[in-house]
């Protein structure tokens, strides 16, 4: 019996589409991006991640501050050396610090949006060349407060609609070239609320989502046959306060 082309699988949209592929996760380290990289190893992937701290998993990660622009590219550029083609790019990193805007350190409020929007645009900016080559994917992850505003929350309100507007626009740009999915996720239950004041933290009803089913809809979309693009996606649970 011969040996599945990964192209093939690809084409056919079939569930071995990432068979023998390799993905990228930034913030695979923990919450959503830890979960897709399970979910993406268990469709038969390579997870790649990109974490300020190194991933408790089996597959490589690449340590690295995605607030410094430099040091992502060169990151990047590390990360596809994997011998393997690019099924997709993943961009899950993503830091909060709630508080006032008056109050919030000014170098605080910037690193928000150097993590969460920058290091969005500086790793698509990295990985779109091989992207292209290997009909890979790229997945942009936005937020329930990237479409509508909260108190407090300036920096991070700020940086997630940036990546609602980028994501928007590179999809009209790479049209036919790069499929490009915006993922937006509600409140899930993960570490990204440790730390915080109560006044910051979900309260016990928020039915907040498990991130390995939200991490599903991310390989559902890396899976989808040529032809087939998923745009946005968003995934939240039933009594999310922030969608719509």
């Amino acid at each position: 019996m011969s040996t599945p082309n990964p192209d093939d699988q690809v084409a056919n949209g079939s569930p071995g589409a990432l068979d023998g592929r390799a993905v990228l996760v930034t913030g695979g380290s923990s919450g959503l991006g830890a979960a897709v990289a399970r979910r993406v190893a268990d469709a038969g992937a390579t997870p790649v991640v990109l974490d300020r701290r190194r991933a408790e998993a089996p597959w490589q990660t690449i340590e690295v501050d995605l607030a410094d622009a430099e040091a992502t590219f060169e990151a990047v550029e590390e990360a596809l050396r994997i011998d393997r083609p690019l099924a997709g790019v993943v961009t899950c990193a993503g830091i909060d610090h709630p508080a006032p805007f008056t109050e919030l350190p000014f170098d605080r409020w910037e690193e928000v949006l150097r993590v969460n929007l920058l290091g969005t645009a500086a790793v698509a900016r990295a990985s779109l060349a091989r992207l292209e080559a290997d009909r890979g994917r790229l997945v942009t992850v936005a937020s329930t407060l990237g479409h509508r505003t909260a108190g407090d929350a300036s920096a991070y309100c700020a940086s997630k609609w940036g990546v609602v507007g980028f994501s928007r626009a590179l999809t009209e740009e790479l049209k036919g070239r790069v499929s490009v999915t915006m993922l937006t996720p509600g409140g899930m239950n993960t570490a990204f609320f440790d730390g915080r004041t109560a006044q910051y933290k979900p309260g016990p009803d928020a039915g907040l989502c498990d991130p390995a089913d939200v991490a599903d809809t991310v390989v559902f979309a890396l899976s989808r046959p040529p032809g087939c693009d998923i745009k946005e996606l968003v995934v939240a649970g039933p009594t999310e306060s922030s969608w719509p």
